[in-house]
């Protein structure tokens, strides 16, 4: 599938880049026990090591608050999906298992501190295109409520927005009866290229594991 980012982004970010994953063929189901275990288990050590840290100052969590800064919204009322998770875990409101497809997402966002997005495949329309927000543009999210995605960084298909790394919308969610599926991991721009392509490969050989399928990444930036 086409997928570009926005020239407005560029400029805002120049060193902006996403990894994008392609599944084809995949079975989601419920998690492997030991994907439910790896899961719980690093929220545990996350809970902990968050005892004698600022969230704030952890280089994930700060470097998606400044792109926020960057494209106009206040990280403060609108915290990207990463943040949101640890804040959870914080409060030992731990992440359950959801299905396959959702785990995996979920363990490689808090690993690797960045926002991660999985899509089912043939409920978009190419080209896929990152840009910002317009105002009046917003949408139904997978947090129940409906969300302005005016200054945030969205990604939008031939239909308009359907995800963020602030929170995706309800229109491409991946489910069990998901077969072919789009990942788009928005990494954080001091990542090296060579570091983001490490990165995206290791989440799609994990993904490809649990799920079976054919597979193909690239990495999408400005430069």
């Amino acid at each position: 599938m086409e997928i570009r980012i926005s020239e407005e982004i560029c400029q805002l970010i120049p060193d902006f880049k996403i990894g994008v994953i392609e599944y084809k063929n995949i079975t989601v189901s419920d998690s492997p026990q030991m994907v439910k275990g790896r899961l719980q288990l690093f929220q545990e050590s996350i809970f902990f090591d968050l005892e004698n840290k600022q969230l704030t100052d952890l280089p994930g969590i700060k470097e998606w608050r400044n792109i926020f800064k960057k494209t106009g919204k206040d990280p403060n009322r609108y915290r990207h999906s990463v943040e949101a998770l640890f804040r959870r875990i914080q409060k030992q409101n731990y992440l359950s298992s959801i299905h396959s497809a959702i785990d995996i997402n979920n363990f490689f966002s808090l690993q690797y501190q960045v926002p991660i997005g999985v899509y089912d495949y043939d409920l978009l329309k190419a080209p896929v295109v990152i840009r910002i927000g317009k105002e009046g543009e917003a949408y139904n999210g997978l947090n129940g409520r409906t969300n302005s995605m005016e200054h945030l960084i969205i990604s939008s298909d031939g239909n308009g927005p359907f995800g963020s790394p602030f929170v995706d919308s309800g229109k491409a969610p991946v489910t069990i009866n998901t077969r072919n599926a789009l990942q788009i991991i928005y990494l954080r721009p001091s990542t090296s290229n060579e570091n983001a392509a490490k990165l995206t490969e290791s989440l799609m050989n994990m993904f490809t594991q649990i799920h079976g399928g054919e597979t193909s990444y690239q990495i999408v930036r400005c430069q």
